[in-house]
């Protein structure tokens, strides 16, 4: 069976081309994109949440997926890389970038609570995931990738990834279960 998605978010190959020409190396995988997309089509009316814009993937994946009264907000610390994501993006208005230091983010948000959280950066993934667990709806969803051996990683960075992975089932209010597929997944649902 082929696992690649045959459908793309329109933007995507223009944020690709735009990232390979910054260096960029760090997108979303496309199997992971194509379930994001079907994890938002799953929350009509949603309100998503990405921490992690990058040059915007994973962004447009979501988007792709998310029907017209779904609203995104997606955070990122570094600006040059997310104004990637805001020229293929900012038309949409269903998006909102954040440029902030997703810490000083998770320290100051206090709006409505979300209905899907992709959490790409190592803040709420790494340490304080349980904010962002507390920041979703019951039956939220939480989606976590790169848990699978990644080129970009530092040398230290695996026993990072097994050390959450071996505490995945401490944290409260959470359902997990972890996929070795794509770039390695985390789903998990509030409950």
């Amino acid at each position: 069976m082929d696992d690649f998605p045959t459908r793309r978010p329109p933007a995507l190959a223009g944020i690709l081309a735009d990232a390979a020409a910054r260096g960029f190396v760090m997108s979303c995988e496309e199997r992971t994109g194509s379930l994001l997309a079907t994890l938002a089509a799953s929350k009509p009316g949603g309100r998503l949440l990405e921490l992690g814009t990058g040059t915007g993937a994973g962004a447009a994946w979501l988007l792709d997926g998310a029907d017209a009264a779904a609203r995104l907000t997606t955070v990122e610390v570094d600006a040059g890389v997310q104004a990637v994501a805001a020229r293929h993006l900012g038309l949409d208005p269903r998006v909102t970038f954040v440029n902030a230091d997703v810490e000083q983010w998770l320290s100051t948000y206090d709006g409505e609570p979300f209905d899907l959280a992709f959490v790409d950066c190592m803040p709420g993934k790494f340490h304080r995931m349980d904010e962002v667990v507390g920041l979703l709806r019951p039956g939220g969803l939480y989606i976590g990738d790169d848990l699978l051996p990644q080129p970009s990683w530092p040398g230290e960075h695996q026993e990072r990834v097994d050390a959450f992975v071996a505490a995945l089932p401490l944290v409260p209010g959470l359902r997990t279960t972890t996929l070795a597929w794509a770039s390695g997944l985390l789903i998990g649902v509030r409950v």
